[in-house]
């Protein structure tokens, strides 16, 4: 009577002798994707900025590929795992394959972003609080762009006057935009959706200081309250100085108090 041997063990060959021949857990699929049609399939994830499929795709892609050495060298292919390793927090992995691999300089704008990111990311994490202007300028001096993704030129790590441009433009529709809007600006700017986030943020809080600043200073219904009850609203400047208003207090407290004993 014959025995089925379970999954994944050993079976022995006739009488018990013989090789050892491993029965098999289940059969891979084959995939026969080509180069290009990986690449195109890697730029297509990535532009949509669904990252959770890009990542599962390059894990789909077998390791024996009949042209492995080429799709090691696609530049789609290497660019879409410096993402998926940045957003799953793989920094080390990240690092690895931006330093070993010279990109074209298409690809330098979203490669610096994520490389600075993360390293601020790393940062931040080990001194346990948000890095300031200054923390971020000791980090990029301590960590310069590697010259795989950098052409040498200086950079002045400010946005592009059309990156800028477009990012005004959606900030006048919604100053908050939720995540989903944050990646697909992050998607038509070359920025991360961490980058992108500050910008917004940090336009709000310019706009909030502009609008404090402009406001006046001391709100002219309270004069009206008080001793200047005579006085026209439009004649009053609500930006003069505190000193200068109790003077003024003063000197109508005296006029008022003068005319009431006449």
């Amino acid at each position: 009577m014959s025995t089925v041997a379970p999954a994944g063990n050993s079976t022995a060959g006739p009488n018990g002798n013989g090789p050892i021949v491993p029965a098999p857990v289940f059969a891979l699929p084959t995939l026969s994707f080509t180069v290009g049609q990986v690449a195109t399939v890697c730029e297509t994830l990535e532009e949509s900025g669904d990252i959770e499929r890009l990542a599962r795709f390059l894990w789909s892609l077998p390791v024996a590929h009949p042209n492995i050495q080429e799709l090691n060298q696609s530049e789609a292919v290497l660019r879409a795992r410096a993402i998926v390793a940045f957003h799953s927090g793989q920094y080390r992995e990240l690092y690895a394959i931006l330093e070993r691999h010279k990109f074209t300089k298409d690809s330098h704008g979203k490669l610096q972003a994520m490389w600075l990111e993360a390293h601020y990311q790393e940062a931040e994490k080990l001194r346990g609080r948000p890095l300031g202007p200054v923390d971020k300028y000791r980090v990029r001096k301590k960590f310069p762009l590697p010259r795989t993704i950098w052409d040498g030129e200086q950079k002045t790590h400010c946005f592009k006057e059309r990156t800028r441009s477009l990012l005004r433009e959606w900030y006048l529709q919604d100053p908050y935009p939720n995540p989903g809007k944050k990646r697909e600006l992050a998607s038509a700017t070359g920025l991360t959706p961490t980058q992108v986030g500050n910008w917004f943020k940090n336009r709000r809080q310019r706009d909030r200081a502009a609008a404090a600043k402009n406001s006046p200073e001391i709100d002219c219904s309270r004069v009206r309250n008080g001793n200047f009850s005579q006085a026209a609203p439009e004649m009053l400047s609500c930006s003069l100085s505190l000193a200068l208003m109790k003077r003024i207090a003063a000197k109508s407290a005296r006029d008022g108090f003068h005319a009431s004993d006449n």
